[in-house]
C-alpha cells in the first residue's frame, strides 16, 4: 500500500477533493471527511475574517503524529490532515480531514480524534478580526 498519511499545511486554498481522493482504497467500507470553516458570528458577535498563524515545522510535525496515532489507533487505511494559514474569509475552509477504514465508525471515530487533538496540540493560532478589535482564540471555545 502507498503511504497511509497525507499532512498539508499551505497557505493557499485547501483541496477538499484531493484531500478525499487520497484516501480512498478499495478495501475502505467507510470515509469521513470534517471539514471545517470560517463561521460569520461568535458568541454573538459578528466576525469579518479569521487570520491563522503556525509555527510549521512543529504544526506539521504534530499533525503527523496525530495522523500516525489515529491510523494504529482505529486501523485506519488512510488519513488525510490539511490546515491552512493566512488571513481567511467568511465560507473560507481553514482544516479538512478525511480517513479511510474497513468500518464507517472507525472512520467516524478517527476524525473526531484527528480534529479534537489537532485543536489541543497543534501550534496553529487562531485570531478572529470582528468590527470593533480582534482577540486571539484559545483552541476550544
Amino acid at each position: 500500500m502507498n503511504q497511509p498519511i497525507e499532512i498539508i499545511l499551505s497557505n493557499k486554498t485547501l483541496n477538499e477533493q484531493a484531500c478525499l481522493d487520497f484516501v480512498k482504497t478499495d478495501d475502505s467500507g467507510g470515509i469521513v471527511t470534517f471539514v471545517g470553516t470560517v463561521r460569520n458570528q461568535t458568541k454573538g458577535k459578528r466576525v469579518l475574517r479569521l487570520d491563522f498563524e503556525a509555527y510549521e515545522p512543529m504544526a506539521v510535525s504534530e499533525m503527523k503524529k496525530i495522523a500516525e496515532q489515529a491510523v494504529e489507533k482505529f486501523s485506519l487505511k488512510k488519513i488525510a490532515i490539511y490546515h491552512r494559514v493566512g488571513s481567511l474569509e467568511i465560507g473560507e475552509v481553514p482544516v479538512v480531514i478525511a480517513a479511510s477504514a474497513a468500518h464507517r465508525g472507525a472512520a467516524f471515530d478517527a476524525c473526531e480524534y484527528a480534529i479534537d487533538t489537532l485543536k489541543e496540540t497543534v501550534p496553529i493560532w487562531k485570531k478572529e478580526i470582528f468590527e470593533d478589535g480582534e482577540v486571539w482564540v484559545s483552541a476550544t471555545p
